[in-house]
């Protein structure tokens, strides 16, 4: 494969990546059709940032957040058989169990743990040693601009920490597993080993003092953007939302099997982080995953990062390896 030149980088050169927004496909279908997919999320970000931002203190709670959070991606879901991006990423029965285990994993021993030793108990115990004073002007901003700034801290530090994940090896071991999903569908951004969704989770906006209503609306805007990284759903997306937010295409990039693209689009939600630091592909990706799109198991899943650390101690070492390691041919 030739592949497409991006700065100094050659994308495509070991699996397709179509490049460039020009040659990506279109809704098919009706006005009615093409004007549904072409409007949905912009309308489906503002209905609920303006949800937020007037409903009464008894109905913005985090378990409203939770149900409304619940409802969309079950919309999203439906949206999949109606107007699927890719007839090869269809969801299967087989596929939606394994990816409920690993939601029902986020939402229960996940959670415990980060309510232990995630970045708000670290945030705190730093602030409790030095004595720092919490930046409390921070509340006196507008909403809206606080919502923005949880956001963008945020993802500005996942931006970061997903770089590192694919730059020194310690870390890769732990998000290698989530680089073997084939396919694109609602519940995949749950798939991974244990501890690379815990890494990914943490942030360092909690320093700041923010507004609890402010926090809900930047939930908002992961909600109403982030959920579409992992999607399979062809949307005719406005030229100025693929400006600043990410987009499955660019997540499909991402994920593609070819090396250098899958470098690229390392941010959740604002896709201009990636534009300052010239790590943006804007393209799109059909074939998913490593070793040819070879699918993980659970269980491989779950221990990959810790026997493949292994294996690399005793190479380093120059221990025998217990287990013979395959060399693909040449």
């Amino acid at each position: 494969m030739e592949g497409v030149r991006v700065g100094n980088r050659m994308i495509g050169t070991q699996s397709p990546v179509t490049v460039g927004w020009e040659n990506l496909p279109k809704v098919e279908g009706g006005p009615i059709k093409r004007h549904f997919f072409t409007w949905f999320q912009p309308a489906a970000l503002f209905a609920l940032i303006a949800f937020w931002y007037y409903a009464p203190n008894s109905i913005a709670t985090a378990s409203t957040a939770i149900g409304i959070g619940i409802g969309f991606k079950a919309l999203l879901l439906a949206l999949e058989w109606v107007n699927p991006r890719h007839d090869s990423w269809r969801l299967t029965w087989k596929e939606l169990v394994i990816d409920l285990f690993y939601v029902g994993l986020g939402f229960t021993i996940l959670r415990m743990i980060d309510g232990y030793i995630g970045d708000g108990v670290m945030i705190e115990a730093i602030q409790g040693v030095f004595h720092w004073e919490k930046f409390a002007w921070f509340m006196g901003l507008p909403l809206l601009m606080q919502a923005f700034l949880i956001s963008f801290i945020f993802d500005f530090g996942q931006y970061w920490m997903h770089r590192g994940m694919h730059n020194w090896y310690p870390l890769w071991l732990t998000h290698a597993p989530h680089h073997y999903i084939t396919q694109l569908n609602i519940n995949k951004g749950a798939v991974g080993n244990p501890v690379e969704l815990f890494l990914i989770g943490l942030g360092v906006g909690g320093f700041f003092d923010f507004l609890p209503r402010a926090a809900l609306l930047a939930g908002t805007l992961g909600l109403a953007v982030s959920t579409y990284q992992h999607i399979n759903v062809r949307f005719n997306t406005p030229r100025w939302w693929r400006f600043l937010f990410n987009t499955t295409e660019h997540h499909s990039v991402h994920h593609s099997q070819d090396y250098e693209a899958s470098r690229s689009n390392y941010s959740g939600t604002w896709i201009i982080i990636d534009r300052m630091f010239g790590t943006c592909v804007d393209g799109e990706a059909e074939l998913l995953g490593m070793e040819g799109g070879r699918k993980m198991s659970i269980r491989e899943t779950m221990t990959y990062p810790f026997t493949e650390g292994w294996k690399s101690v005793n190479a380093r070492l120059g221990r025998r390896p217990i287990d013979p390691i395959a060399v693909p041919a040449e």
